[in-house]
């Protein structure tokens, strides 16, 4: 009998190289020399992310993405692993894994972040398993490998699941992928970016013209917003201590899809995925950032009420 899993996954994976420096250097001047505060190697990536933050909400995950054959591959590889993300239909290839220098400001915790990826990591379309992706209740993509995104998302929607998304940049095939998927998640920037319109509430309902499903677009300290038909909801962000704001975005879209398939409303699926995304900004990294089913409940109480 096959096991129906209630996230799978489809996307990027990631080792950090993670640098916390006093003050974000300058080309030129004092500050064109740094001297690094502390670094750490951490597991992280967009749906990595995300899968294991659904897996640690409670949730059957499944990740379908590549690993370099690498020792970084292995170390991400093992990660999701025993955080009880199922990686047997990931694929290994030999070449090293993707990976990412992020440079962290300690005085506010933002971050900037350099990636590599070796094009033999592209996960092709033909490479898709039909059984994966048309058994499970949920089907999160992202637009690293865009073409391939917009195949699985489309088999997995015509199948009856739904299709979520991390979608944090502007592309031709864009329009695509968003047309492709049931809850598109943004990035603040690419509503506005795809639109031309000047505030996110007027970018979602210029892509309602085109998309009928869920728009929801994540907005860093100011919280989150949610269109539902006709409806906007928002939630404010939740306050805390920032040490590392990496992988908050991957973090809110595992909340969101837990509270989803809880049948929460749109407004408590938001006022819960803003509460695991700064509980993941207060710890280092991504995976490592990922919060407990308690600890979400627990600030989103304390913070919103009821």
């Amino acid at each position: 009998m096959r096991r129906m899993y209630d996230v799978v996954g489809l996307g990027e994976n990631s080792i950090d190289y993670v640098y916390r420096l006093p003050v974000y250097p300058r080309p030129s001047g004092p500050l064109s020399k740094v001297q690094i505060a502390a670094a750490q190697v951490l597991p992280g990536g967009q749906v990595a992310t995300t899968v294991a933050t659904c897996a640690s909400l409670g949730l059957q995950t499944k990740y379908v993405g590549v690993f370099g054959n690498d020792a970084n591959g292995e170390r991400i590889r093992g990660e999701l692993a025993r955080r009880g993300v199922d990686v047997s239909a990931a694929i290994v290839r030999q070449c090293p894994n993707r990976y990412a220098v992020i440079l962290v400001d300690e005085a506010h915790g933002e971050r900037v972040v350099l990636w590599d990826r070796d094009v033999r990591l592209d996960l092709r379309d033909d490479e898709l398993s039909a059984e994966t992706l048309t058994n499970t209740r949920v089907l999160h993509v992202d637009d690293v490998d865009e073409i391939t995104s917009i195949a699985a998302a489309t088999l997995a929607r015509d199948a009856g699941a739904m299709v979520t998304s991390d979608i944090d940049r502007v592309t031709n095939s864009t329009p695509e992928l968003i047309d492709a998927v049931t809850v598109a998640i943004f990035s603040e920037h690419v509503p506005t970016t795809l639109t031309g319109e000047a505030t996110a509430e007027r970018a979602l309902r210029r892509l309602r013209e085109r998309h009928r499903g869920w728009l929801c677009v994540t907005l860093g300290s100011h919280g989150s917003m949610l269109l539902v038909d006709d409806d906007l909801y928002r939630a404010p962000a939740v306050t805390i201590d920032v040490v590392d704001t990496t992988g908050a975005g991957d973090v809110f879209r595992g909340a969101f899809i837990y509270a989803l398939l809880r049948g929460d409303s749109p407004p408590g699926i938001l006022r819960f995925a803003n509460a695991a995304a700064a509980l993941s900004c207060s710890q280092d990294g991504a995976i490592d950032s990922v919060p407990t089913l308690a600890d979400v409940e627990n600030l989103a109480e304390t913070r919103y009420g009821g």
